[in-house]
């Protein structure tokens, strides 16, 4: 898994520095005033906890959500938490790096968070609605990463939102309905 991200990451890196940009961090060109080094992690952070609420939102009210939330327990199995946070973590910085540090300024939102989208399709139709989730949240990540004109936001939000719901399908068992 940390060869597939890592891979993610080094094809961002490429393409960015094939096309000139040295520096895959900022998405945006110009000086940071040192204050929105911090401001882009926190929102990051907000959005991400604000993402999460909704999924534990979502399989409470639904029976989709509680069915993915299964499917996915069994896909995942058992994982420790120190795998969890590898997992969020190379997954974040991956996937971030190649989508919105090499992908947003060449391609745009839309395609951007279309093929975001794609690489989040799983074994079966009963998956579509973590797809669909990957393509709101492709374009969430893309105008938080124009917005604030750096990769730390979508990468502290993606972060958050891996770690916490792998954290918590990995340790509650849902009741058959």
């Amino acid at each position: 898994m940390l060869a597939a991200y890592g891979g993610l990451a080094a094809i961002g890196v490429g393409l960015a520095a094939a096309r000139g940009d040295h520096n895959i961090y900022l998405v945006t060109a110009g000086g940071r005033a040192w204050w929105r080094l911090l401001v882009s992690p926190a929102a990051g952070l907000a959005v991400g906890l604000v993402v999460v609420l909704a999924t534990r939102w979502c399989t409470v009210s639904f029976d989709w959500a509680r069915r993915l939330h299964r499917d996915f327990r069994g896909i995942l199995g058992e994982l420790s938490e120190r795998e969890i946070f590898v997992i969020a973590v190379a997954s974040a910085i991956g996937e971030e790096v190649l989508f919105r540090g090499a992908l947003l300024p060449m391609l745009g939102m839309l395609w951007s968070s279309v093929i975001f989208a794609l690489l989040h399709i799983g074994p079966g139709w009963r998956f579509l609605p973590w797809t669909a989730s990957a393509l709101v949240m492709g374009f969430v990540f893309a105008g938080m990463a124009r917005l604030t004109g750096d990769l730390g936001g979508v990468v502290v939000a993606h972060f958050t939102i891996n770690f916490m719901n792998l954290g918590h399908i990995v340790r509650n068992e849902l009741p058959v309905d």
